[in-house]
């Protein structure tokens, strides 16, 4: 079994979204705050990771994650727990939900993310706080903008009127022209502690964290689609503290720049740097490691920092 992960961490990923549509609102616009500055949720990125998980290492357990029925329905949460581990256990409530905790804790995207479980009887509520807390994700190059373009269905609309209409529908689709999306995230393996200790189930492990840094560098970029294909991963800056220390670090989206150089973009890690050296953390540093794209231009990299090909990860493994 793999060792138990007992270290914090903070870092964040950046995601590059070229001519595409990293996460829609439900008018399909890209996300975009009241300044118009656009973002992404924090589901957003948790869904690659699980997309990631399921694709790359399907013995692993994904609990909040959909699954279709033998019907071809999505599963209730009462029905994803049956199909997972049979029915609800019977007894005293407190049997139930130490049992049910037990059982969910083998689940790989509860053991980082947690998740929220309300069983139809009432009887296993659970709220259950993940290790792995991410951000939203905003876009930290100003210069993208939103554009839509119409497309047509090979089908006439059923509901025109006209019947002998041989007109196909139109639609839009909606795209942000250029965008570098910066999420911060933080690992807190205690936040489980008691929730392991009462239910007997499983902590995180080091193997967890392993995969968690793949799906964070490579999650984006395999999961393609029709709108969001050009969006990929583009950096993941990971920085693991001390055994036992508990030094907070604040959000790190501010303070990634992304400048243009000539033809390119620049990743500015100068605020980044620069906390980073201050007395009062460097010395609860253990190691910071950076993955990115060979093509990503970086400045003001901590001296630190091992710098890693985030393709290095086994993503095109058969």
């Amino acid at each position: 079994m793999s060792t138990t992960f007992n270290q914090r961490v903070f870092g964040c990923a950046v995601i590059k979204s070229i001519n595409s549509n990293y996460n829609a609102d439900f008018t399909h616009q890209p996300r975009t705050l009241p300044d118009g500055t656009v973002y992404a949720t924090d589901k957003a990125l948790k869904y690659t990771v699980r997309h990631y998980l399921s694709r790359r290492h399907p013995e692993e357990k994904l609990f909040y994650f959909r699954s279709l029925s033998d019907q071809m329905q999505p599963r209730t949460l009462d029905e994803t727990y049956a199909h997972y581990f049979g029915e609800l256990p019977k007894g005293k409530d407190e049997i139930i939900r130490k049992t049910v905790a037990n059982k969910l804790l083998s689940c790989i995207d509860v053991r980082l993310f947690g998740g929220t479980f309300a069983s139809k009887n009432g009887k296993a509520n659970l709220s259950m706080h993940g290790p792995v807390q991410i951000s939203h994700g905003m876009n930290r190059y100003p210069d993208g903008v939103i554009y839509s373009e119409q497309i047509m269905s090979p089908f006439r609309n059923s509901g025109e009127k006209n019947k002998d209409s041989t007109m196909t529908t139109l639609g839009t689709q909606s795209k942000l022209s250029e965008g570098h999306y910066v999420h911060h995230f933080s690992i807190n393996p205690h936040n489980l502690d008691e929730l392991v200790r009462l239910s007997g189930g499983q902590a995180l492990t080091e193997a967890d964290i392993q995969k968690l840094k793949e799906a964070l560098s490579s999650g984006a970029t395999l999961y393609d689609s029709a709108a969001k294909a050009g969006t990929e991963n583009e950096l993941m800056l990971w920085i693991q503290l001390q055994p036992g220390s508990l030094l907070v670090l604040p959000s790190l989206v501010d303070k990634v720049v992304i400048k243009s150089a000539a033809d390119r973009r620049l990743i500015d890690l100068a605020a980044i740097t620069e906390l980073l050296q201050r007395s009062a953390v460097k010395d609860h540093i253990e190691r910071i490691e950076i993955y990115r794209d060979p093509t990503t231009e970086l400045s003001n990299v901590p001296a630190a920092a091992e710098l890693l090909d985030l393709h290095a990860f086994s993503l095109w493994r058969s």
